[in-house]
């Protein structure tokens, strides 16, 4: 049996992330009563499962690292298996604000997947260099492929309706940049709409991402060859179904 209809499931794919973890869920919470939270362990070797554990989330954990990709695939499944109309992602190293969830979970209304967009004329969430250049070019690529203006479209915090959910479920690359990228492609290439809600997005709350000019000219030539292989995927020709059965 299902859960009810107005439940959402929040989706918290966390690898090493004991510092940061306990304060999102507690964010995540007191956003509202009716968020459910899995938190995906992916492989840790800290204590973030416990963590998670003693904060009441549900937790999964994963035998070995899978990448974001490979966490909100199980996230996903979890979702169907349970019934699950409506899930987001929120990650948990606190960069994602737990009062947007309701912002973007309401694009929804007219769409299978909404993306929190950081670029979006709502914050100060600055990138330069070639990452920048890289996330220009495959926002531009990818508006023309949904046929609407996205912005952001490596923003993991973005929200699935059911058909979405059956789509993940099939299929969520794990692979660097599939997550975000190659999976919203693919979602497209079905003929499930895409929307965008603006957000502002936080620093993370411990630890230091990836920087420097190798990095990102690293992240641009990756970009560039996710964005590739999306678009080289054939097209199906067949309609995902509902979440659950």
């Amino acid at each position: 049996m299902g859960v009810s209809p107005d439940r959402v499931l929040v989706i918290v794919p966390a690898w090493n992330e004991m510092a940061s973890i306990g304060h999102t869920l507690e964010e995540i919470r007191a956003a509202s009563p009716v968020y459910d939270i899995v938190v995906v362990d992916d492989g840790s070797t800290d204590a973030t499962a416990r963590v998670a554990r003693e904060a009441g989330a549900i937790v999964m954990s994963l035998p070995f690292n899978l990448g974001v990709g490979g966490a909100m695939r199980a996230g996903f499944t979890y979702a169907r298996r349970h019934g699950y109309q409506r899930a987001i992602q929120v990650d948990a190293d606190g960069q994602h604000n737990a009062a947007d969830i309701e912002a973007v979970l309401a694009g929804l209304e007219n769409a299978d997947i909404c993306i929190g967009a950081r670029f979006a004329d709502v914050g100060d969430y600055k990138v330069r260099g070639p990452r920048r250049w890289a996330m220009i070019v495959l926002a531009s690529v990818v508006s023309r492929v949904a046929k609407v203006r996205l912005t952001d479209v490596t923003s993991g915090f973005r929200a699935a309706g059911p058909r979405a959910i059956e789509q993940y479920v099939r299929y969520y690359p794990a692979e660097y940049l599939g997550d975000t990228v190659d999976s919203l492609v693919a979602a497209l290439h079905r003929g499930l709409r895409v929307s965008q809600v603006p957000v502002a997005m936080r620093p993370r709350s411990h630890g230091t991402p990836s920087q420097g000019t190798v990095g990102a000219t690293i992240y641009l030539l990756r970009s560039v060859f996710a964005l590739s292989l999306a678009l080289l995927r054939p097209k199906s020709t067949t309609e995902p179904k509902g979440a659950a059965e």
